[in-house]
């Protein structure tokens, strides 16, 4: 495992989720990163967040999709420093980065899906999140 710092915040995990669904089609967009620094600035989850951390995350993302279980690994410190209560909230940001270029690619629904699994969202949540997601992104 790559030498990724383990003093994730819950914020910095909340990062991590979004860039790795901007990053599973190996191509990182424009409209996905406009996306991530849009929540950062808005979203009441980081008030107290220095944004600065944004760019050691992304690193530790990359270290880490780069190697064999790296998605494990990323899992497990997601699970560990994540309150349970931020799982919804994690997945909804994916959705909403995933949804922001106005395309869904298979890798990025694959991701999705995983992130459905290993963060325990229930079917019927997840349908919601994802319905609000699609309306937010909608274009004429």
């Amino acid at each position: 495992m790559p030498n990724a710092p383990h003093s994730l915040t819950a914020e910095d995990s909340l990062i991590a989720v979004m860039i790795a669904i901007s990053a599973s089609d190996e191509n990182i967009r424009t409209s996905e990163l406009v996306t991530i620094e849009a929540i950062v600035n808005h979203l009441p989850v980081f008030a107290s967040y220095d944004a600065d951390r944004i760019k050691n995350v992304a690193q530790t993302v990359f270290d880490l999709l780069t190697v064999e279980d790296g998605l494990d690994a990323l899992f497990g410190l997601v699970r560990e420093t994540l309150p349970k209560t931020l799982f919804e909230t994690a997945y909804a940001l994916a959705c909403d980065v995933a949804a922001a270029d106005g395309t869904l690619r298979e890798s990025e629904l694959r991701l999705l899906e995983e992130i459905r699994y290993e963060l325990e969202i229930d079917r019927l949540h997840a349908a919601a999140i994802e319905r609000g997601a699609r309306a937010r992104h909608m274009t004429l």
